[in-house]
């Protein structure tokens, strides 16, 4: 736990208290700081209040004392409207920030890694994790993957953050300065909470605001048209990556090969055909982009191409489940919207796909390209009425209603037809709070389904 934070004898409240939040009231509390937690929800009050932290009621507090609100990402601070705390907080001029400003503030002196990206930021995060600690390398992974922030270690000089940053983060963390910033890509997400697409796009770009280095995805026309903004700054190195094209100075895959062209001129150095828990397009930009991460902080080639080669994977992310009766099953419930469902959906065939949940924004024109792979849709949630509109006619489908429907009906016509190596795939394109708490909890729930 982070716990030497600069607020001994200060008042700090936090709102929301998920995860993230209570490890920040837990690290406050540590420092000897005055904490003011508050949920919404009575039942994880309950449960912050039997691990020990404080409440105070946030709507009824004196704004005068706290000297800054520590607000949970998922909180909205602008749109589509700010919540009643944090207009309370803003009119009492109580700074707002985040937990990873927190940890900026109490390990000035480690090296950071920032990594965003609308799609694949967990995986890149996840692999550059494993290539540092396979050169032996003191690595802390964490933020908006798996583990909070202020429950990493304490590092200092010799150490390396590597942070998954969601762009909820990236407004609420001004002092962000990194060594390494990395943007995998963009599309259309969480554009209630940007109010535009602009917006979106201007708080990703943020990552770079002070950073040594700039690893950049080329493969989206947003992150491309980044790149050729930063690369006429001289002062800061830019590093394009790509898992489909060369990319002159970076870092590409062509035809499953990653090349690294950053010093001068292209060398091979890995092929990611057999890489298993690295299989497609986008997963081979996440590969050039944790690769150009790595060797801008030292890390060799080699080392770094072993280290993907030993790679496990991430939980949600085209996990495969199990191979029963000749269908697998491939669990990808991160893939919350349209774009990230794309991604799995090129990378089968003869595809019992379940789909649905409560919809997002961007359209669902990008999954029709690749309708020719699939067998059947399996629709289920809010989603399911809209996507069987809009899918009529281009696909056969079922309209499910919900996961375990789903996943009994793919089973059978999957069965039933014996095509050669069918697939069925959870790949939602929707996130999952209509029917699960989150992704991983609807993951978690497909394989008990699979399995049982």
């Amino acid at each position: 736990m982070i716990d030497n934070l600069p607020f001994a004898d200060k008042t700090v409240a936090v709102l929301g208290l998920g995860r993230s939040g209570l490890a920040a009231a837990q690290a406050l509390t540590a420092g000897d700081a005055d904490v003011w937690a508050w949920d919404d929800n009575e039942e994880v009050r309950v449960r912050a209040e039997e691990a020990g932290v404080p409440l105070v009621d946030l709507k009824t507090c004196d704004w005068d004392r706290p000297k800054a609100l520590v607000l949970s990402p998922g909180i909205p601070h602008t749109l589509p409207r700010p919540h009643p705390v944090v207009n309370l907080a803003r009119a009492a001029s109580c700074v707002i920030i985040s937990d990873i400003e927190l940890l900026l503030k109490a390990q000035p002196d480690a090296a950071y890694i920032g990594i965003t990206g609308t799609n694949g930021k967990s995986t890149t995060t996840a692999l550059l994790g494993h290539i540092l600690h396979a050169a032996g390398r003191e690595a802390e992974i964490g933020g908006n993957l798996g583990v909070p922030a202020l429950e990493l270690k304490p590092l200092g000089a010799a150490g390396i953050y590597v942070l998954e940053m969601s762009s909820y983060q990236l407004e609420l963390t001004p002092s962000l300065k990194v060594e390494v910033a990395v943007l995998i890509n963009i599309s259309p997400d969480h554009l209630d909470r940007h109010g535009s697409m602009e917006g979106y796009i201007a708080v990703k770009e943020s990552v770079f605001r002070h950073s040594a280095v700039a690893v950049i995805g080329i493969d989206d026309d947003h992150s491309r048209a980044i790149f050729e903004r930063l690369k006429q700054n001289k002062e800061r190195r830019v590093i394009p990556v790509s898992g489909s094209e060369i990319a002159a100075g970076g870092v590409y895959v062509i035809d499953g090969e990653l090349y690294d062209d950053t010093e001068g001129a292209a060398a091979p150095v890995l092929s990611l055909k057999n890489i298993s828990t690295l299989v497609g397009a986008h997963n081979r930009q996440n590969a050039a982009a944790a690769y150009a991460a790595a060797r801008s902080v030292g890390v060799a080639p080699l080392t770094i191409a072993a280290a993907m080669r030993s790679y496990p994977g991430l939980a949600h992310r085209q996990e495969m489940i199990a191979a029963i009766d000749g269908v697998t099953y491939i669990n990808d419930s991160k893939a919350t919207n349209p774009d990230a469902a794309a991604k799995a959906l090129s990378c089968y065939n003869a595809i019992y796909w379940i789909a649905g949940g409560r919809p997002k924004e961007g359209g669902l024109e990008v999954l029709e390209e690749h309708f020719d792979r699939l067998r059947h849709a399996f629709l289920i949630g809010e989603a399911q009425d809209v996507f069987a509109e809009a899918f009529a006619g281009k696909v056969a489908l079922t309209k499910s209603g919900d996961l375990a429907a789903a996943v009994r009906q793919a089973r059978e016509a999957a069965l039933a037809e014996r095509l050669e190596s069918p697939v069925v795939l959870l790949s939602p394109a929707c996130s999952s709070f209509d029917q699960f708490k989150n992704f991983e909890e609807r993951g978690d729930a497909f394989r008990r389904l699979v399995l049982s």
